[in-house]
């Protein structure tokens, strides 16, 4: 049980000021070329993570209960739930986790591993669409660099290494096709980032779009949040399919009137116009980050964001440009002392003061913001114990976290390093709940794979709608599938010559050793030039989108 914190007055948050001279930003030290002792370092961390402040646990049980609730105990023990997580429970405990996140039984955890889809039937992919030329010869600006489904999973936006926001919108059900899914057409494409020259440290600042993140919709508009590696951009999506006419001072195309030309008065009006959608930058956040921006997450309560770069983590409300919070800074002193740095960090999605950060130690730090303003001290730190026996010179590179994602309950994290996905109970902060090999082939070819520098490659995962699956990309254009319940993996391939309409995707497999069969293919052969970095998956039903260099790739589960 955590140790339970007293009630205090917060201290005031601190404001990051703005930079206008940003540092250069520090060598990575991934590199084993550059590593310090991994055993020291690791020494220190443990001993760093007994002094921040801990999450509170839920109190002790209630000694009686009615006999008329023995059913409900046993069917929450049977859905994997905490028995008695309510507002009774856990009294006094200043920083006490959430119900969602309350401590569970080893058997519950099995239990509520499956989600929705405990005895399903597995999922069949047909091709849907694929977007992009076909050129063999691909220009660096169009390689689509992320991809975000919104909340309704009616919009999906794309961003490129041009600086390119593309958005697909879903077309309606037809009377004449009911049973046939809407397929995403272009709905709108504008230029979000611009290449920049940073005149102090003369270095170029490029026009890459690193992520993409939808604020929920109020109203008629569509707003996101856009980043490359040192501004974030709030952009508003609109419609427009009316105008106004008859104005008395200007003409119809909108030149001014002569005065002595305006004879009468005239009430403007309304005209109907063909459908317009026009994207608008509402706010521009800037001059607060010194290196590379690598994570966007909006938070629970629709009002602020968090954005972090390889050393720092900033808090911005979406009303404020000129101010942001330091909320986590891990840069040392002395920047030789250096050993990991940041990889990517969620908002939790339920509880605002919850987040998490990952490292290039392949360490999760889980920090509540009521606990302090400055969040160097965390309050949950997950790591899995090394196995001496596989240790190697590639180790602290495969082990870098690249992907760290809530699932939509909260209840779970998901986190991808170079070689496999790791599902993490947020109560079991010492070894994951679920471990998926993605491509454990790899493992023989990391020499090669570090001379040309693919095991610095950054793959996303992602979850379906019910938690019951998680899904992630390699090489080949190969991406996977990982149901949770059944511990089922399927292998797929985007390419185009399976792109016929509506047709089956017939899983692929990697031949590792002996006679190899038909339909396989050795590792050999792979090409890692063709590779799936980025994923998506529709929250509330089986659509999924993946990039394959130029290409936008949406399949969706078969309809009888």
């Amino acid at each position: 049980m955590g140790a339970i914190l007293k009630p205090r007055t917060l201290p005031r948050l601190r404001a990051a000021p703005s930079r206008s001279r940003p540092r250069s930003r520090p060598r990575s030290r991934g590199s084993p070329r550059h590593g310090r002792s991994v055993a020291a370092l690791r020494a220190r961390l443990r001993a760093r993570a007994g002094d921040g402040p801990r999450l509170g646990s839920a109190g002790p049980r209630e000694q009686a209960r009615p006999r008329r609730a023995g059913r409900h105990r046993r069917l929450m023990r049977e859905r994997g739930g905490p028995e008695g997580s309510g507002p009774g429970q856990g009294a006094g405990a200043a920083l006490s986790l959430p119900p969602s996140l309350t401590a569970l039984s080893p058997s519950a955890v099995v239990a509520r591993a499956g989600g929705d889809g405990g005895g399903s039937s597995e999922v069949q992919w047909c091709f849907l669409q694929v977007k992009g030329a076909i050129d063999e010869d691909v220009a660096e600006a169009d390689i689509i660099s992320t991809v975000e489904f919104n909340y309704t999973g009616d919009l999906l936006a794309t961003g490129d290494k041009g600086g390119r926001v593309v958005i697909f919108q879903r077309e309606q059900e037809t009377k004449s096709r009911p049973l046939c899914r809407g397929e995403y057409n272009v709905y709108s494409t504008f230029q979000s980032h611009e290449p920049e020259f940073d005149y102090l440290k003369s270095l170029e600042i490029e026009e890459k779009i690193n992520k993409i993140r939808w604020l929920p919709q109020q109203n008629a508009a569509h707003f996101l949040l856009s980043t490359n590696d040192k501004t974030i951009k709030l952009w508003k999506i609109s419609e427009r399919d009316k105008r106004a006419e008859g104005y008395n001072l200007k003409d119809e195309d909108g030149r001014l009137r002569e005065p002595f030309r305006v004879t009468e008065l005239r009430v403007p009006t309304l005209k109907p116009m063909d459908l317009m959608v026009e994207a608008s930058p509402r706010r521009t956040f800037a001059n607060a980050h010194t290196y590379h921006i690598n994570s966007i997450s909006v938070n629970s309560d629709y009002a602020t964001y968090l954005s972090a770069d390889d050393l720092r983590i900033n808090l911005w409300h979406l009303e404020v440009t000129n101010r942001s919070f330091n909320i986590v800074d891990i840069k040392p002193t002395n920047m030789e002392e250096l050993t990991e740095v940041i990889t990517a960090a969620e908002f939790h999605p339920h509880h605002c003061n919850v987040f998490v950060y990952s490292s290039s130690k392949g360490t999760i730090r889980l920090c509540d913001m009521r606990s302090a303003a400055l969040c160097d001290q965390h309050s949950k730190f997950f790591e899995e114990p090394e196995d001496p026996s596989s240790r190697s010179f590639f180790s602290e590179i495969i082990s870098s976290i690249s992907d760290v994602k809530f699932s939509h309950s909260g209840r779970y994290m998901m986190t991808r390093d170079y070689l496999s996905v790791k599902v993490w109970d947020l109560n079991m902060e010492n070894r994951p709940v679920e471990t998926y090999q993605v491509h454990e082939y790899l493992r023989s070819k990391l020499c090669s794979l570090y001379e040309n520098d693919c095991i610095f490659d950054k793959f996303e995962c992602c979850w379906n709608g019910s938690d019951s699956t998680i899904m992630t990309g390699s090489y080949n254009n190969f991406f996977r599938t990982f149901e949770r319940s059944s511990r089922r993996d399927t292998t797929l391939e985007a390419s185009r010559e399976s792109s016929k309409p509506r047709a089956i995707l017939k899983p692929r497999k990697v031949c590792t050793s002996g006679k190899r069969k038909k339909d396989e293919i050795t590792v050999d052969s792979l090409d890692f030039n063709k590779k799936i970095l980025h994923t998506a998956w529709h929250p509330m039903e089986n659509i999924i989108a993946v990039a394959a260099t130029n290409n936008l790739y949406l399949f969706q589960e078969k309809v009888n």
